[in-house]
């Protein structure tokens, strides 16, 4: 029914429109200011909470764009931005009357500045640099200011090229010292050699820069543009040009080639937001979410600095054939700088469904069920999905003697909403799951109607920081019944809205171009008891620190976020299956507070803040390696984090161990997945938690449990 609504909107808006932008190829750049046009009519009337397109706004996106083409500072002047600052409050004029002249005056502006930026670097690469000179470079772009003029801005890029050269010289000079210790004969090579080829390498890696900055068009850098004009609606609302649409397409696919992991465009360069389970990535335990990609070198080649690169760009540097290196330079969540070597490889869909494991605990059986994602097949949803193979995994763990199950959405940034209202029914026997709010239809509530229960013994449901919307949705409502022990970080991520693409050539009768997409905010998720899951996210009934503790990651950092709210709460009733369950919740905090290992853990999550926070870097020589050595000497304290042993054993149930005979990757994948569960705190908890809970038998008697 909600689909059918959102349909006929559709069409009203696309009647509305398409006299207006009837045969409008967008290939003539004069055409741009159309496009801003049907844009913003279609986001006036369709986003769950439109912006008023006013002064304020203006400024906003005055200040995002200027952000986004130059996000390290290192191309305006001061003069620039006060030419540009004439238009902080006309682009809203630009907007309601479509005009372009803001973003024609800044792009041309830069395309300048680039060129000018180029003859900097070959000038300033001509002379060695001084190692031993006692200067330092402050990387916090947000709070540095334009240079004032062309002199101080060279002074800039000499200290970027000099920190770039500064890693590299490092680099060669550790390469040196290894060959040495591997051939006591071998003689290592001068400083003046060494920084000569430093600052080849530095040159080389900007000449590739600039050419990838060259094949950009105008209308690349004019989607920046659109982009931040839509984005100040909400974070996730995105102008999806035609390319990036049709990459869109590919991953919603399932296809996944490369390292395996999903990138984010930010100042610095490409950030981590998910390690794609069972990829390279993953399968190395080299890179983690929220770390940041600074370069990127294919194999036995010169890196190549994607900062300030577009993430389209970026990425298809990072991807590549199946058996190729990638080696990558990372900036790790902890804030130290590592070169990491991935071999690229396909990420197998397979990886990205549901798996589970038997868990043994002394002489007591429990299960756990890893969902990296609530996945479903959009075109018939009776095909393979999140919800049925839970199930499946459920009937299988049962039959091994399951007295207890871990679901863990660690990471899960969300998916199908059918599915989360399907998979919360069975552990409930019937009752509202989530209520769904949009501007166009109003409330509407979700529910579970089918009074069979998959599973009714005691329940864990393990989040983080990174466990996102459906996630969010399916965790609350389980806490709201009372029917789960939730167990994890302080909140979830809190994200608690719902996004739809529009193909925007819908709305262009007649055109033999291709416009792109809008993926815009249609809805918000709220909980049964009636609060929102937008920003607050979900807070675990047992809080327990992890290394993103203390860093900013949720949607309450991002840019723009829509607010909390709360709508009255749904009609339901709590789960009467336990007689201990606040009990349960009271031993569990008392464990945590306890446990060395989170003690270890919450240190170093600390430490990760400190290093984050620190933006200034020594370009002496002695001074930048002194502080890399403390850094690694220190970080030694936390090798203890991975030799912990839970003293569980983990193993794959029966019909996986017959399909392991015929396939040795797939037993290679659980055996690495088994070993991750060995060390983790977190899984020990819950099924410590799992053995605490008690059971209300009478009523148990009373229930019907069906199998499925």
């Amino acid at each position: 029914m909600r689909r059918n609504k959102i349909y006929l909107v559709a069409l009203l808006i696309f009647a509305m429109v398409s006299c207006g932008f009837a045969k409008k190829s967008f290939d003539d750049p004069e055409q741009d200011k159309t496009l801003v046009d049907l844009i913003s009519y279609v986001l006036s009337r369709w986003h769950f909470d439109p912006q008023d397109i006013n002064d304020e706004f203006s400024e906003n996106v005055y200040n995002d764009f200027i952000k986004s083409v130059d996000p390290m500072k290192r191309y305006f002047v001061m003069s620039d931005i006060e030419e540009f600052s004439k238009y902080k409050d006309k682009i809203d004029d630009e907007i309601k009357e479509p005009g372009v002249q803001f973003f024609s005056l800044v792009h041309t502006r830069l395309m300048k500045r680039m060129e000018e930026s180029k003859k900097y670097q070959q000038e300033l690469l001509l002379n060695p640099f001084d190692f031993t000179q006692d200067e330092t470079i402050n990387r916090d772009y947000e709070k540095i200011e334009f240079a004032n003029d062309i002199d101080e801005l060279k002074e800039r890029w000499r200290k970027e090229l000099k920190f770039s050269t500064l890693a590299n010289y490092d680099i060669k000079l550790e390469i040196e010292k290894d060959k040495k210790k591997k051939d006591n004969v071998y003689l290592i090579r001068d400083d003046v050699t060494l920084e000569k080829e430093a600052r080849e390498s530095t040159s080389k890696t900007y000449l590739e820069f600039y050419d990838l900055m060259d094949d950009l068009q105008r209308k690349d850098w004019f989607s920046m543009y659109i982009n931040a004009i839509v984005e100040e609606f909400d974070p996730h609302t995105t102008y999806l040009a035609p390319q990036d649409k049709d990459r869109f397409d590919m991953n919603m696919s399932g296809t996944l080639e490369g390292i395996g992991a999903r990138l984010q465009k930010r100042t610095e360069g490409a950030k981590i937001f998910e390690i794609i389970s069972g990829g390279p990535a993953w399968r190395s335990k080299k890179l983690e979410a929220g770390d940041i990609i600074l370069k990127v070198a294919q194999d036995g080649e010169e890196s190549v600095d994607i900062v300030g690169m577009r993430l389209d760009d970026a990425v298809k540097l990072i991807k590549g054939p199946k058996g190729t290196m990638v080696s990558l330079t990372v900036k790790k969540v902890d804030g130290s700088i590592e070169l990491i070597t991935i071999k690229r490889d396909l990420v197998e869909i397979e990886e990205t469904y549901a798996k589970s494991a038997i868990v043994k605990k002394g002489q007591r059986t429990f299960g756990v069920i890893n969902l990296p994602k609530f996945y479903v097949n959009f075109e018939d949803y009776n095909k393979r999905n999140a919800a049925s193979d839970v199930k499946k995994e459920i009937e299988r763990l049962k039959e091994q003697g399951m007295e207890g199950l871990v679901l863990d959405l660690r990471n899960n940034g969300g998916g199908s909403l059918k599915t989360v209202v399907d998979m919360a029914g069975f552990f409930i026997k019937d009752g509202p799951v989530v209520q769904v709010k949009s501007s166009i239809d109003g409330k509407e509530v979700l529910k579970d109607e089918d009074s069979r229960i998959q599973w009714d013994g005691p329940l864990v449901i393990l989040v983080n920081e990174l466990s996102a919307s459906a996630s969010e949705i399916l965790a609350a409502a389980l806490q709201d019944y009372k029917r789960a022990v939730v167990i994890g970080s302080k909140q979830t991520y809190g994200k608690g809205t719902v996004q739809n693409i529009v193909d925007l050539n819908r709305f262009v009768k007649g055109s033999d171009g291709n416009v792109g997409a809008l993926k815009l905010t249609t809805q918000k998720f709220y909980r049964i008891n009636g609060g929102s899951t937008q920003l607050e996210g979900v807070k675990s009934d047992v809080v327990v620190v992890d290394k993103y503790s203390f860093i900013d990651i949720g949607e309450k950092d991002q840019e723009n976020p829509l607010p909390w709210d709360q709508i009255d709460p749904a009609k339901y009733d709590l789960w009467d299956g336990y007689i201990d369950y606040e009990k349960t919740i009271s031993r569990s905090k008392e464990r945590m507070a306890d446990n060395p290992q989170l003690k270890l853990i919450e240190e170093n999550a600390k430490w990760i803040k400190k290093r984050r926070d620190d933006n200034e870097y020594p370009l002496n020589y002695a001074a930048y390696k002194k502080e890399a050595d403390e850094d690694e000497e220190y970080a030694k304290r936390f090798k203890a984090l991975s030799d912990y042993n839970t003293q569980l054993t983990f193993t794959s149930l029966p019909y996986e161990q017959l399909l392991m005979k015929k396939d040795s990757s797939l037993q290679g994948k659980r055996q690495a997945w088994h070993e991750e569960l060995s060390k983790d705190v977190y899984v020990e908890e819950a099924i410590n938690v799992l053995g605490d809970i008690q059971l209300n038998n009478i009523k148990k008697k009373k229930r019907a449990v069906v199998k499925g």
